[in-house]
């Protein structure tokens, strides 16, 4: 990375197109491609989370940041993995030739080897509130990043935390704003049928939902799409 200002030019691009992503998919997507752009000798890039022991790979702009993913998931162990998991103290990390990295990784590196990875940098994606994964930079060159490159990944990722939180709590609000609007509808048709008061058809939802084991959300997108309560099913 010899030049600085352009790569601060380019940051500086990045993080008003992040803001303007439409989705959090389309957010998720611009990071990962934008990583593969900015940082050199790049070759793939993607974003791990775990959910629970489960590994997820977001965005990932090749399938080997997919089958790395699910490597690590499949022994436990690994660079992104460790970084995407939280209170381990360590936000980055990077191998510089996956032939000298066995000891530390024994289940994962020298599969990944099979994958023709020869080097790699892994970054915590968090914000001051959470963690939110990891940012995966993938090189089928052993060797290939340097601690300038480091610092670069560092810097993109810091931006990628603050879009990523920021597109996942709009895309939070949407989905309660158009739960919250179903519900109402769903209200609106069962007191006009049934006759019932605002309350009594809320408590008539909620019930549904209890009885049937089936999310209130869904219960009232059922009743918009029926005209009333689903009939109920015979319970195992």
């Amino acid at each position: 990375m010899d030049d600085w200002r352009g790569f601060a030019q380019q940051m500086a691009s990045l993080a008003r197109d992040l803001l303007a992503q439409e989705s959090l998919h389309d957010t998720l997507e611009r990071i990962t491609a934008s990583a593969t752009e900015l940082v050199e000798d790049c070759d793939a890039a993607g974003i791990l989370i775990l959910r629970g022991t489960k590994v997820q790979s977001l965005a990932p702009t090749e399938q080997v940041v997919i089958d790395s993913d699910e490597l690590q998931g499949r022994a436990g162990e690994g660079p992104c993995f460790d970084a995407a998991r939280s209170g381990t103290g360590e936000r980055q990390f990077r191998i510089a030739d996956f032939t000298d990295e066995a000891r530390r990784w024994p289940k994962y590196v020298p599969e990944a080897r099979k994958l023709n990875l020869g080097s790699m940098m892994g970054f915590l994606l968090f914000t001051e509130d959470e963690d939110l994964g990891a940012l995966n930079m993938y090189s089928y060159r052993p060797g290939a990043f340097t601690e300038a490159d480091e610092t670069a990944g560092w810097l993109l990722a810091s931006h990628a935390a603050v879009a990523f939180s920021s597109a996942r709590t709009h895309a939070q609000l949407q989905e309660a704003i158009g739960t919250r609007h179903t519900i109402g509808e769903a209200m609106g048709i069962l007191m006009g049928r049934h006759h019932l008061a605002e309350d009594q058809a809320f408590t008539t939802l909620r019930r549904y939902s209890q009885d049937h084991n089936v999310k209130l959300r869904e219960v009232a997108a059922q009743v918009c799409e029926r005209g009333g309560l689903p009939e109920p099913t015979d319970k195992r």
